[in-house]
């Protein structure tokens, strides 16, 4: 992987944003490798994404970001800059369905996933095997149906003491609390198996079913308090016919459900999903 730094913003739409940004670069000899650009015409919002060679700088990532600074401030960016080489820890919480979380980590061992995993959080021990024969720490938290909150706790105990940038629920069935939602904003990635905003909330396929439909999808999104309803990252689709079976659609879903987790994930690694409201652009 090459070394680059990784610069995201946006801010109110305007004439030459682009070229002022790209001067602040390239005044220092900046090479900027990759450059991707959006304006939203209804919300008269910018959107932006640059990685620059880390290597064609004089200077490192703390300079950049002061040289940087006073734009961003005149423009009222919101704005980022990180460093490829610096991975980001990724805890993965799961249940007993091991698809995704098996797809995970297999994608993790052979580097397809740039991220440290220091641990799996989940409510069962079923995956312990599993997790423990990559070499990765497993913590059993039972989360009780009557009274969930120590479980919980236990959970915002472990993220806090691993450091961790990221959760992942790969098929973890508990809705997280309110308070750990917010504490978390955009750092919760969850995988629904459904095409949403269809058939939100439990057994999306047997609802898929009963409805007929003749498309099955599974969506990646950012968690929030209101279930199944953030910040939508990646979604995909297979096609299903009236002779398909429950046991059918979820297991052609059980495929799209990995790939789909797997791109919004890499996507969110890369720091490639800008955040505006409800929506994202992820360039």
């Amino acid at each position: 992987m090459n070394h680059t730094y990784r610069l995201t913003l946006d801010c109110p739409d305007c004439v030459g944003i682009v070229t002022r940004v790209g001067e602040v670069i390239t005044r220092s000899g900046g090479w900027i490798s990759e450059a991707a650009h959006h304006s939203d015409e209804e919300s008269n919002w910018f959107f932006s994404r640059l990685e620059i060679r880390a290597d064609s700088l004089p200077f490192d990532i703390d300079s950049l970001r002061d040289k940087f600074t006073p734009l961003a401030e005149e423009l009222k960016m919101n704005w980022q800059i990180t460093d490829s080489a610096q991975p980001k820890k990724m805890i993965i919480m799961a249940s007993k369905g091991s698809h995704c979380l098996s797809d995970l980590l297999d994608r993790w061992k052979s580097g397809d996933l740039h991220c440290e995993i220091p641990c799996v959080i989940s409510n069962h021990n079923d995956m312990r095997g599993l997790v423990e024969w990559y070499g990765i720490p497993f913590h059993h938290v039972v989360i009780e149906k009557d009274n969930k909150a120590p479980g919980f706790a236990k959970v915002e105990s472990l993220v806090e003491e691993y450091s961790a940038d990221n959760i992942v629920l790969a098929r973890y069935m508990q809705i997280l609390p309110q308070a750990l939602c917010e504490k978390y904003r955009h750092q919760v990635i969850n995988i629904h198996h459904s095409f949403l905003p269809s058939f939100i909330g439990a057994k999306p396929y047997h609802q898929a079913s009963r409805r007929g439909v003749k498309l099955i999808g599974a969506t990646c999104h950012y968690v929030t308090e209101q279930l199944d309803e953030g910040p939508i990252i990646d979604q995909d689709v297979v096609r299903v016919s009236h002779s398909d079976s429950v046991e059918d659609l979820v297991r052609l879903g059980k495929d799209v459900e990995k790939t789909v987790l797997a791109r919004g994930i890499r996507a969110h690694l890369e720091d490639r999903v800008l955040i505006h409201g409800n929506k994202t652009v992820v360039f």
